[in-house]
């Protein structure tokens, strides 16, 4: 096989791969398992770190499909090449494009969850009650 061909199958194995670690480093983080729930921030650090691990992935088939994709257009529309040997873009290129995008969405929407800081803001204060109605203050 050519080489760009096994690079695109070599990255493609390292997505996959990639975002089963993701999927169980984000289970561990997510705040319904019960597994380090002693610790709030660490639990959620590996939910980051889950999210950061499947944009990794996403990016990682992204350009894997995206490579093999330019090799098909590229090939398509060489002229050297022989009509009945040309490829064009299948249903694999598209699933494979939109695997990356929600790979990497889920891993921003993961990254997002992060815990905030505190902040320097004074502590907001309550409206004041209003005296209870005596039903006689109508118009």
């Amino acid at each position: 096989l050519l080489g760009s061909l096994q690079a695109t199958r070599a990255l493609m194995v390292a997505a996959i791969l990639l975002g089963l670690v993701a999927v169980f480093v984000s289970v561990t983080g997510m705040k319904c398992m019960r597994c380090m729930e002693d610790d709030q921030v660490k639990k959620m650090r590996m939910a980051v770190f889950g999210g950061v691990i499947f944009i990794i992935a996403g990016l990682a088939a992204l350009v894997a499909t995206s490579w093999y994709g330019n090799r098909v257009a590229r090939a398509f529309y060489d002229p050297f090449t022989p009509v009945n040997t040309r490829f064009e873009f299948g249903s694999a290129l598209f699933i494979g494009w939109a695997a990356a995008s929600l790979a990497m969405l889920g891993g921003a929407f993961l990254c997002c969850s992060c815990p905030r800081r505190e902040t320097s803001y004074p502590p907001s204060r309550g409206y004041p009650k209003n005296a209870p109605s005596t039903g006689k203050d109508y118009v």
